[in-house]
């Protein structure tokens, strides 16, 4: 096997394990679920420390909410994660208030268009998600409103 046979392969098992690529040829499907699923575990503590408010918002549904949204989708870090996590579940309606709150003061204080890497805002800005209305001026964030419960 050459050096880029090897590399080829890693990524198509890396693919399997974090981004819902086919298994590839060779490996027992057993034990690769078993990473993939231990991995998802691990990356959805990584978002949860990063978005407490939104983990704590959906309590125990965290762990399989988190999973069915990530699996499949290659991370992008902890806090975009959280990010688009808490986005399509604004979108969808079903964004518990602690979490629109969380995205609120998020939106308010930083800039995120999904693809590249937060940004703090440096003029005034408004945060509204599920009812939650944030308010970031002379860099300080504060919540205005809070979501309906």
């Amino acid at each position: 096997m050459t050096g880029g046979d090897l590399a080829a392969r890693q990524a198509e098992l890396v693919a399997a394990l974090v981004a819902g690529g086919p298994l590839p040829a060779g490996f027992a499907p057993a034990p690769v679920d078993a990473a993939r699923r231990a991995l998802l575990r691990k990356r959805g503590g990584d978002v949860a420390r990063h978005w407490p408010l939104l983990a704590a918002g959906l309590g125990a549904a965290w762990p399989a909410t988190f999973g069915g949204w990530a699996a499949g989708r290659p991370t992008n870090g902890s806090l975009r994660d959280g990010w688009d996590l808490a986005r399509e579940l604004r979108d969808r309606g079903v964004l518990p208030a602690l979490g629109a709150e969380e995205l609120a003061v998020r939106e308010a204080a930083a800039r995120y268009d999904g693809h590249r890497p937060p940004r703090p805002r440096r003029l005034p800005a408004v945060g509204r998600a599920g009812g939650a209305v944030a308010v970031q001026l002379a860099g300080r964030v504060r919540l205005l409103r809070p979501a309906s419960r």
